[in-house]
């Protein structure tokens, strides 16, 4: 299938870069200190559309790739290519290729662990990090999959998720009401979901079928996601949670590791991976193993797609933190 074509936004360039041997697309604006902006899954570079232009107001030099296995960027064919140690390598030759020395990185969801691992791995070359969604853990004493198992049932997405071909064929059926499903199902206001994947059923049973679009989530957005979806398939973003015994593998070094440089934290009142943490103990959680937390802010009415849902806010906040760096 063809490329779509881009999406034309004001201020904000592309560009295809050498990235560690490999092929990155890369969306970008302003000039100044450099802001990486990592995103999750579903997701592509425009999940940032908003922050891109917002921090390059600011004085920075915002860019957000698409990441490994996504969009323009490459998709290696075998899964054993998207451990952690690959996506912060990426990350890292990002930064060089750019022609810069250190960044402040910011994700969301996957693109946060990928931003704290960045920190945690390379802190000479993050200035600040900050995390969307996904709070930091260290490293866990039992294996992730096990655990899984354990706390949620044999069903529970992610392991749903490990087994190749499965996930992608459902989402690729019809994308644009998959990912509307999806997006709409995790948003803030939406009803609380079991992730257990029904007997018999698919990863998009977990979320009942929407009404009309969410307001932060046009038409044009969702055909932007689709569009790139519907080339590229599911795999690439896939493969990232097939990795997740290969990474707890790799981190053993790390064990009990902390993060130094500056941090902060957002994620929304709804979002369904923080509803259950007791939020009034978060910064202190936080602050154990990122000791330089600026700040860790929960925010209202808030669901999954922090830098989408309230992107005024998430700019603001990346922005104040960014500011007060150095």
């Amino acid at each position: 299938m063809a490329e779509p074509t881009l999406p034309t936004l004001p201020g904000i360039t592309h560009r295809t870069l050498r990235v560690a041997g490999r092929a990155m697309h890369v969306a970008e604006a302003g000039e100044g200190p450099l802001v990486l902006l990592l995103h999750g899954f579903p997701e592509l570079w425009y999940s940032w559309r908003h922050q891109l232009g917002g921090l390059a107001a600011a004085g920075f030099r915002a860019v957000a790739p698409d990441m490994r296995g996504y969009g323009r960027t490459d998709s290696p064919a075998e899964a054993d290519q998207y451990t952690i140690h690959h996506l912060v390598g990426d990350v890292v030759a990002l930064i060089g290729a750019l022609g810069e020395r250190r960044a402040v990185v910011a994700g969301h969801d996957w693109g946060s662990q990928v931003a704290w691992h960045t920190a945690l791995m390379r802190p000479d070359l993050v200035r600040g990090v900050a995390g969307m969604s996904i709070p930091y853990r260290p490293r866990a004493g039992l294996p992730p999959l096990p655990a899984m198992r354990r706390a949620a049932g044999e069903r529970f997405y992610m392991l749903h998720f490990q087994e190749p071909g499965v996930a992608e064929a459902e989402l690729a059926r019809d994308v644009p009401a998959g990912l509307h499903r999806l997006l709409a199902g995790t948003a803030g206001g939406a009803p609380p979901f079991d992730p257990a994947v029904p007997e018999g059923g698919g990863f998009l049973d977990l979320f009942p079928v929407p009404g009309p679009l969410p307001d932060w989530l046009s038409e044009r957005d969702l055909a932007v996601y689709a569009g790139e979806f519907a080339r590229t398939g599911f795999t690439g973003g896939l493969n990232w949670y097939r990795n997740l015994h290969r990474n707890w593998d790799l981190t053993a070094p790390l064990n009990r590791a902390r993060i130094e440089p500056p941090a902060l934290f957002l994620a929304g009142e709804h979002d369904f991976v923080v509803r259950g943490l007791d939020h009034s103990r978060l910064t202190d959680d936080l602050r154990l193993w990122a000791p330089g937390l600026r700040e860790a802010r929960i925010l209202p009415g808030c669901g999954h797609w922090t830098q989408q849902e309230q992107p005024a806010e998430v700019t603001a906040a990346l922005v104040e933190f960014a500011s007060a760096l150095d």
